[in-house]
C-alpha cells in the first residue's frame, strides 16, 4: 500500500463542511389505451419530454421505443432539477415511432400531449392525466401517469467512534551522523537509528471510499495518538454521501499509518467494509476488524494480524429535505393579506393602487398571482385564505384590521387564485380605504391556525402569510412580538411592498441584517420573514419576484420540522393498476 501523499507535520482531519445538493426529480412514465396508428401491428410508443423555457418548449429527454404496445410501462428515467420558487412546465408527448427513438418526430404519428408542472407532480407523487390531441381534442380514453420520486444529495450524516487495540509497533529507521576523530584527522560515517526506539507507534486512521471506477476517495482522516498501541479516536462526523454515496453496500477501505513527521508514514495495516456492515455497532453493539499487512500475511507463517480496529459506536442523524416533507403529504396553506389603508388612493382613480385596470392589473394583482401560482400546486384542495386590513367594512363601516374579502366570517377561503382575484375585485366598492397599517392582528390570526396544527405533531401542513402593503406598519412594535411569536410555529411570511413608499424602516422584520427581536429583546427563533419592494421587479418578469420571495421558504419549512423533530408523514403508497403495462 502507497503512503498518503503531501501531508504536513500533523494529519489534519478531513473538513465536515455541510452539504448544498441541488434537488433533483426522477420521473417515471406509463401510459394506457393510446391510440392505435399502425395498420399491421399496434402502435409503437415514444415519449418526449419538454420543459418551458422563456416562453419556448425545450426538449429535455426522450424514452425508449416499446415495440406494438398501447400500455407501455417506459424503462426511462427522467431527471430534472427542482426549484420550489419556479412555475416549471413540463409537456409531455407521446408517438407511434417510425424509426430510432434519436430520430426527429416529423414523420411519426402524434399520439397525445399532457402539460404539468414539477410542483404539481412532487405534490401529488403520482398525477394521471388525459392525452389530448391537437386543438384540446382527447385522445380517445388514452392516459399518462407520472411518478416522481427525489434524488436525495443529502440523506443524513452518521457519528462514528473507532479505537484499535494491539496494533503493530512500527520502529522506522532515520540517518544519524557517527563522527570519529584520529590524528587530528575527522572522519564521518551515515548510519540508521530507530526512530521509535523509547515510543510505541502514533496511529491514526484513514477511511477510503471506493468509486465506481474503482478510485479511492478519502472520506476521513483521523487524529494521531501519541505513542500508543491501543488509542481511543476522537468521535467525528460524516455525510453518507461522503462516506459511501448513500449506498450502503458501497466497499471502504480503512487504513491505519504509524505517523511519521517527515510525512513518510508507516504501513499498519488495513481492512475493507461496508456502511452496511458498520451499522451493526449500533446501540450497545461493537463491530471489530483485523486490520492486516498484506506482506507479513505472505511471508510470515503464524501470522494473524496487525491488530483489531473496534467500531465502538454508530449513529445515524437523518436530514430530511423539502421534497420528503412534501412528498410525505406536507400541504402548503397559503394567505393573502391586502392593505385597504387611504394612502392606497381612491380605487375610482386610475392613480390608485387599488385602480382595476381592465388591460393590465395593478401591482397588488402582479404580486398576489405570481406567488399564489407557486403555491397553489402544494395545496389539494385549491383552497387559499383571503385577508384584508385597515379599512371601513360594511355592515356598522368600523375599522378592521382581519376581515375576510369575501366578507364570509366563518369562511374566508377562496376558490383557487382566480377566486381570490375575484373576491378581491368585488370587495373594493364595498369597503372604504382607511387605516392604519396594522399587520399584528392578521400574522397573530394565522399563527392560531398554525398552533393548532401543531398540536398535531406532524409535519401535514405549513402556512404562507403573503402580506401586500403600501406603506410602513403603524404597529412595528406588536408586529415584531407577533413574528417571534409565529417563528415558534410552522409558518413564513411573506412582505412585499408596494407603490413608491420610503420602506426603510420594513428591512428591520427582515433578519437578513441581524437578528429580530421583540420589544423585550427575544429573538426569533427562525428567519421566517422575507421582505422586498415591488418596485425591484416592475419591469422584471412575474416569475422573478416569486424566485426571490420563495427562494428561502424549502429552508425555513426543513428548519422548523428539525427543530420539531417532526419526521415526514408517510402517505399510503400510489395504488398500482393491474391492467398497466399489458399489450393489448
Amino acid at each position: 500500500p502507497q503512503r498518503p501523499v503531501g501531508m504536513g507535520d500533523v494529519p489534519e482531519p478531513c473538513p465536515q463542511a455541510p452539504l448544498a445538493v441541488l434537488s433533483k426529480v426522477e420521473l417515471r412514465v406509463s401510459c394506457k389505451h393510446l391510440l392505435d396508428r399502425d395498420t399491421l401491428n399496434k402502435s409503437d410508443p415514444c415519449v418526449l419530454l419538454l420543459m418551458q423555457s422563456q416562453g419556448q418548449w425545450m426538449e429535455v429527454d426522450r424514452s425508449e421505443v416499446i415495440k406494438s404496445n398501447l400500455n407501455p410501462v417506459f424503462a426511462k428515467i427522467f431527471t430534472v432539477d427542482y426549484y420550489f420558487e419556479e412555475v416549471q412546465k413540463l409537456r409531455f408527448e407521446v408517438y407511434d415511432s417510425h424509426g430510432q427513438a434519436g430520430v426527429g418526430t416529423h414523420d411519426d404519428d402524434f399520439l397525445g400531449g399532457m402539460e404539468c408542472t414539477v410542483g404539481q407532480i412532487v405534490a401529488q407523487k403520482r398525477v394521471t392525466k388525459p392525452l389530448f390531441l391537437k386543438y384540446g381534442k382527447f385522445a380517445g380514453k388514452s392516459t399518462i401517469t407520472i411518478i416522481s420520486e427525489e434524488i436525495s444529495g443529502n440523506n443524513g450524516y452518521v457519528e462514528l467512534a473507532f479505537r484499535a487495540k494491539k496494533l503493530d509497533d512500527k520502529v522506522s529507521w532515520v540517518l544519524g551522523e557517527n563522527r570519529t576523530g584520529w590524528a587530528g584527522w575527522a572522519a564521518l560515517s551515515l548510519i540508521l537509528l530507530p526512530q521509535d526506539l523509547f515510543s510505541k507507534s502514533d496511529p491514526f486512521l484513514e477511511i477510503y471510499r471506493i468509486d465506481d471506477d474503482r478510485s479511492e476517495q478519502l472520506v476521513y482522516r483521523t487524529e494521531v495518538v501519541k505513542n500508543n498501541l491501543s488509542p481511543i479516536w476522537e468521535p467525528f462526523k460524516v455525510s453518507l454521501n461522503s462516506l459511501c454515496s448513500c449506498e450502503e453496500k458501497r466497499k471502504l477501505r480503512c487504513v491505519v499509518w504509524d505517523y511519521d513527521s517527515r510525512g513518510k508514514h508507516d504501513f499498519i495495516g488495513e481492512f475493507f467494509t461496508t456502511f452496511e456492515e458498520m451499522q451493526k455497532a449500533m446501540g450497545e453493539n461493537k463491530v471489530q476488524w483485523d486490520c492486516m499487512n498484506p506482506k507479513y500475511k505472505i511471508k510470515k507463517r503464524n501470522y494473524k494480524n496487525s491488530g483489531v480496529v473496534v467500531l465502538l459506536d454508530l449513529k445515524i442523524h437523518r436530514v430530511y429535505s423539502f421534497l420528503d416533507y412534501i412528498m410525505g403529504g406536507c400541504q402548503i396553506h397559503f394567505t393573502v393579506a391586502i392593505d385597504f389603508t387611504a394612502s392606497n388612493g381612491d380605487p375610482r382613480n386610475s392613480c390608485s393602487l387599488h385602480y382595476i385596470n381592465p388591460y393590465q392589473p395593478n401591482e397588488y394583482l402582479k404580486a398576489l398571482v405570481a406567488v399564489g401560482e407557486i403555491c397553489q400546486d402544494y395545496d389539494s384542495d385549491k383552497k387559499f385564505s383571503a385577508l384584508g386590513f385597515g379599512a371601513r367594512i360594511p355592515p356598522k363601516y368600523e375599522v378592521s384590521h382581519d376581515f375576510a374579502i369575501n366578507f364570509n366570517p366563518d369562511n374566508d377561503e377562496c376558490e383557487g387564485i382566480q377566486g381570490v382575484v375575484e373576491s378581491y375585485q368585488s370587495c373594493l366598492p364595498k369597503i372604504q380605504l382607511y387605516g392604519p397599517t396594522n399587520v399584528a392582528p392578521i400574522i397573530t390570526k394565522v399563527a392560531r391556525v398554525a398552533a393548532n396544527e401543531e398540536r398535531t405533531k406532524e409535519a401535514s401542513q405549513y402556512f404562507i402569510l403573503l402580506i401586500l402593503t403600501d406603506g410602513v406598519v403603524t404597529d412595528m412594535a406588536d408586529t415584531r412580538e407577533a413574528i417571534v411569536r409565529a417563528s415558534y410555529l410552522p409558518m413564513s411570511i411573506i412582505i412585499v411592498g408596494v407603490g413608491n413608499a420610503d420602506f426603510t424602516d420594513m428591512q428591520i422584520l427582515d433578519g437578513d441584517d441581524g437578528v429580530l427581536r421583540s420589544p423585550k429583546g427575544e429573538p426569533v427563533l427562525r428567519d421566517i420573514v422575507q421582505f422586498v419592494p415591488f418596485r425591484e421587479f416592475k419591469n422584471a418578469s412575474p416569475t422573478a419576484l416569486a424566485k426571490c420571495v420563495l427562494a428561502e421558504v424549502p429552508k425555513q419549512v426543513v428548519e422548523y420540522y428539525s427543530y420539531k423533530a417532526f419526521p415526514p408523514r408517510c402517505p399510503r403508497p400510489p395504488t398500482p393498476d393491474p391492467n398497466l403495462g399489458s399489450p393489448q
